[in-house]
């Protein structure tokens, strides 16, 4: 008995040791928290962080970009209805308005059950872990993915293809995949892999790493392009965001002229270098002001 029970205490003070680097028990997430969540990662395990304060923006301050912006948000309305939707491939030119248009999709429909979960790309390997999760949940759930790009070596697009389309387990029908790219096609593209291409019958067929692109963004059944601003709706930009801001715009020449001084020093005259540029100017008229 004397052994059995030095054994079992050198069992119990093994697992004290233990203890502290195992993963810890996965808990239900505080669905009522909050209207967003992040997918986190904590001693090896990942888990639905909520987040507490999800940024507020509406669709009436999204700006020159009415066609995407209404695709959408009807795509968005089916989907809470509970009718057919599509996932949604939002690719091109940076800081036009990709993520915002997904930000203010939330706020404007988190009353009727939307909910979206941010996850990083180099986390879409967990994506089974978070469908589970959700699988029958009363939400109706938009898996938000920013910047999503692979190299050519990255295996963890294969995790989202399966939930796209292509996997024997069926996505749960409260659950879509939002994502923003400047990659229309996601993997790198090599000129290499053009030479690949062959011509049968006067038709063009396309090698296997071309395919092997193509058929990652294909599982998005909407695409939506965005494209750089010229400077005129670079400016409308701009006084959109002071006036929002309540900044006085009187001296709109001056404005103007600042305006476009900052975005030549910036090299762009993106939707997000407008709102810079009027937090900027605001921030020091007020500071003048006082």
């Amino acid at each position: 008995m004397d052994a059995v029970t030095h054994l079992a205490e050198n069992l119990q003070r093994l697992l004290e040791r233990l203890d502290p680097v195992l993963p810890p028990a996965s808990a239900e997430p505080e669905w009522a928290a909050s209207t967003a969540f992040r997918w986190r990662h904590r001693q090896g395990r990942g888990h639905l962080e909520a987040i507490a304060h999800p940024q507020q923006l509406r669709l009436a301050q999204l700006r020159n970009i009415d066609r995407q912006r209404d695709e959408l948000e009807r795509n968005t309305r089916q989907f809470l209805a509970t009718l057919p939707a599509n996932n949604a491939l939002l690719w091109g030119s940076r800081g036009t308005g990709k993520s915002s248009l997904i930000k203010a999709l939330l706020t404007e429909y988190a009353a009727d059950g939307l909910r979206i979960i941010e996850v990083e790309p180099h986390d879409l390997a967990d994506l089974p872990e978070i469908v589970a999760l959700v699988h029958g949940r009363p939400e109706r759930f938009v898996i938000f993915c920013d910047d999503l790009s692979f190299e050519a070596d990255d295996a963890s697009y294969k995790a989202l293809k399966a939930v796209l389309d292509g996997s024997l387990a069926a996505a749960p029908e409260n659950l879509l995949v939002y994502a923003t790219s400047n990659r229309r096609h996601l993997l790198p593209e090599y000129m290499a892999d053009n030479e690949q291409a062959r011509n049968i019958d006067g038709e063009i067929h396309h090698g296997e790493a071309v395919e092997e692109r193509i058929s990652l963004s294909e599982r998005f059944g909407l695409w939506l392009s965005f494209y750089p601003f010229d400077q005129q709706r670079y400016l409308d930009i701009c006084f959109a965001w002071l006036e929002e801001l309540g900044t006085d715009t009187t001296d709109g020449e001056a404005i103007r002229a600042e305006a476009l001084r900052y975005a030549l020093a910036r090299g762009s005259r993106s939707g997000r270098v407008a709102w810079q540029f009027a937090r900027d100017y605001a921030g020091r008229q007020g500071l003048a002001g006082r």
